[in-house]
């Protein structure tokens, strides 16, 4: 313990992951739902459903509101997760509320963010039955609007359906900073690092050696997931493996510079094992799988942008629950690169600095 707290590194260690997850929790470890998109294809375009949709505008839950004008839209919002949840008014809405016939108000919840669509989709049949009970003068129980509604993607919301997909992105995550962050890290505890140095090989080629076990690794272990998923628990793999492997090398990538960067600043496992520490807890809380990243403050909601794991998890969701097309991967996967790019070349210019030195 008093040579961990002698040690500056060790102290910051100590401190500065408490500091970041205080900072954190209370922030992104949220179940309100707030800042949402509510996506609306009203037929209506009645008095009544006017007034429903000002009163469902002026929610917390929803900042913006997307008005659609065919299933087309409709569709496409769904799919590219533009909103996380859709209602749709029919035509004869406002007719029948004032002749007082039971109405039918179809709502689309996002079956991938299957919690946050349950809790938003309450806060819409509350709206509704308030209006209907103040058309109706006041009655009680209000005769509430039919609502119909249907989950994509998880149709029979099936948790695991959900949590399947994370975990391929989150056991990648732990494999692939553990080997990278702690290969430096030990060769220099072990005294084996100079030997490297003095040897023909380069320092990127050096870096390359560590990195490699971690894509083996981490490909491996996600067709076990995917392997389990499929075969042991049902959950049918509707999309693509090229496309998810594929993403898989951009998001290891990104993970081993990260991983070799933080084993660069470390000179113990101990303190490459509490900095690979410091770094999943926030990760994995900025990734949208404990809460919805839409949750979030908007500053946080920039801050996610740098987090691998967030992107990773949007695409492992997509082509696993719904097939996402290549061009949609290649929104997500696209950041993944530009991650990588930095934090390796980060590490390389470190590497050639500190240690050639």
């Amino acid at each position: 313990m008093w040579t961990l707290l002698r040690d500056p590194r060790g102290r910051e260690l100590l401190i500065v992951p408490v500091l970041m997850q205080c900072i954190l929790f209370p922030l992104a470890a949220t179940m309100e739902v707030k800042n949402n998109t509510l996506a609306i294809f009203n037929e209506d375009m009645g008095a009544d459903s006017a007034e429903v949709i000002q009163r469902l505008s002026r929610m917390e839950a929803f900042s913006q509101i997307l008005f659609l004008q065919n299933d087309e839209e409709l569709k496409d919002a769904m799919d590219g997760q533009k909103a996380l949840l859709a209602i749709r008014i029919p035509k004869d809405f406002s007719r029948k509320l004032r002749t007082g016939v039971a109405t039918k108000v179809q709502a689309i919840i996002d079956g991938r963010r299957s919690n946050s669509g349950q809790i938003a989709f309450s806060y819409v049949n509350t709206v509704l039955m308030n209006y209907e009970s103040g058309v109706r003068g006041g009655e009680w129980p209000p005769v509430a609007p039919a609502i119909e509604v249907r989950n994509w993607f998880n149709p029979n919301l099936d948790y695991y359906k959900f949590i399947l997909p994370c975990l391929v992105a989150l056991i990648t995550t732990i494999t692939a900073m553990a080997v990278t962050a702690m290969s430096v890290a030990r060769e220099r505890e072990q005294g084996t690092l100079d030997q490297l140095l003095v040897s023909p090989l380069t320092p990127e080629m050096i870096l390359l050696g560590k990195a490699a076990p971690a894509f083996v690794v981490a490909a491996v272990q996600s067709s076990i997931v995917l392997g389990m998923g499929v075969f042991v628990y049902g959950a049918p793999f509707n999309g693509s493996l090229w496309l998810l492997y594929g993403a898989m090398i951009f998001y290891v990538s990104a993970l081993v510079g990260f991983g070799l960067l933080i084993s660069a600043f470390c000179r113990t496992q101990q303190q490459a094992f509490l900095g690979v520490f410091s770094f999943m807890m926030p990760a994995v809380l900025l990734s949208g799988f404990v809460t919805p990243v839409d949750n979030m403050p908007v500053w946080m909601q920039h801050l996610t942008i740098i987090n691998p794991v967030r992107h990773f998890i949007v695409v492992a969701k997509g082509v696993y629950l719904k097939n996402m097309t290549l061009y949609m991967v290649a929104e997500h996967t696209l950041p993944l690169l530009v991650i990588a790019c930095v934090t390796l070349g980060a590490t390389v210019l470190f590497f050639r600095r500190r240690l050639v030195q």
